[in-house]
């Protein structure tokens, strides 16, 4: 018999962010759910919902003191994107390694009310302006947020836009059947660029508290497995997750109450994680699919990230 694989982590906290403006609690909010054990090892999950964006960071960065203190080992997903398409921030002109210059543009123009009111539009608009000064690539506001330099609709095939509308974690979860989304589409169902404007700087805010007790992965760590000498330095390692990618089923209390949609996926998500670490997997899933070559290495640790389970 092989010998049983130690865990990497102690606790597996899954949040699914919201872009939303206003207050507000229920389905298709801000869930958190965090898998931990008792002290018989047994796996246990919680899920907490909050109204807002400034809630759900404060609820974050209490929970990842709280195990800190303990002595646990966390890994944090969120839900997304932490990197943009290859070429991003060579078209803002910005400078430096990209995922981090990226970082700094986004926090320094992003603003972000503790009632949820925020500009993710007008700096979509803004990024639009200063790479191709036309309505792309970001598309899909609402016709109240629609302007000069963001439209409601899709821009057209043959646009001429220089730039990936998928990273290559997004087409490698298209392979797979899985709904990636594109970090261009703003608005509608499953939009994920408004998630990343206001979540990346949320993002670097918590890793400035955190300090040299968190890694970033991959950006931090290297696209590679990971085991325990990886990671015996930290408290906690932030990861790209894709929560609709494990089957969710809503459970039911004693009372025949259902929970909420977004609450089971956040459940389920934070349990796969915790099976997988259990049997020994989730080392494996933070290394590159085989016989991935040096240059996409290289796009997905400096530029792009990766979504933790795929590939």
């Amino acid at each position: 018999m092989e010998p049983k694989v130690a865990r990497l982590f102690d606790s597996y906290i899954i949040a699914k962010w919201t872009a939303a403006e206003g207050k507000k609690l229920g389905d298709q909010t801000l869930w958190i759910g965090v898998a931990k054990r008792d002290v018989r090892f047994r796996l246990y999950t919680e899920t907490h919902n909050v109204a807002t964006r400034a809630e759900g960071e404060a609820l974050l960065e209490h929970l990842l003191t709280e195990h800190r203190k303990r002595g646990d080992r966390v890994m944090l997903g969120l839900d997304f994107d932490f990197g943009f398409p290859a070429g991003t921030a060579a078209l803002l002109k910005l400078e430096g390694r990209p995922w981090e210059a990226m970082g700094k543009f986004l926090s320094a123009n992003i603003v972000d009310k503790a009632d949820n009111t925020n500009n993710r539009y007008q700096v979509a608009a803004k990024m639009n302006r200063l790479m191709t000064d036309q309505p792309w690539p970001f598309w899909g506001a609402p016709a109240s947020q629609a302007q000069r330099w963001l439209t409601s609709t899709k821009p057209p095939e043959d646009a001429g836009v220089d730039i990936p509308e998928f990273r290559l974690t997004e087409e490698a979860g298209l392979k797979k059947k899985l709904p990636a989304k594109s970090v261009w589409q703003m608005h509608g169902a499953g939009a994920i660029g408004g998630l990343t404007l206001v979540g990346v700087p949320m993002l670097r805010r918590l890793m400035d508290k955190l300090g040299t007790s968190a890694a970033i992965w991959p950006f931090g760590t290297g696209w590679r497995e990971l085991g325990e000498e990886d990671l015996a330095p930290l408290s906690t390692l932030v990861v790209e997750v894709l929560p609709a990618m494990f089957k969710a089923t809503r459970l039911e209390n004693a009372d025949g109450v259902k929970e909420y949609k977004t609450q089971s996926e956040v459940r389920t998500a934070a349990e796969a994680f915790a099976v997988m670490d259990d049997e020994g997997q989730l080392q494996k899933a933070f290394a590159p699919p085989a016989k991935t070559s040096a240059k996409t290495i290289d796009k997905v640790e400096n530029e792009e990230g990766w979504i933790l389970g795929i590939g």
